[in-house]
């Protein structure tokens, strides 16, 4: 597993049972989805599968005009 890059930030993911084990998704990062024959293993793989999905996205922004916004919920 990779080394944590500094930031904590806690997201929900929408965990799927079936037959073959578990199938976990992240809506608020599109296409960020994982798997794992245990519960465990797929909470693992999508921790592992967001790091990357937000390493990507730092990297495709580079370079880029961008802000931050806060929203109230």
């Amino acid at each position: 597993m990779a080394k944590p890059i500094g930031q904590t930030v806690k997201y929900t993911v929408v965990i799927h049972k079936s037959p073959r084990g578990y199938h976990v998704e992240c809506p608020a990062l599109s296409g960020c989805v994982s798997q794992g024959d245990s519960l465990t293993e797929a909470l693992d793989n999508i921790k592992e599968a967001i790091r990357n999905y937000i390493l990507m996205i730092k990297k495709e922004t580079r370079n880029k005009m961008t802000a931050e916004v806060q929203v109230a919920l």
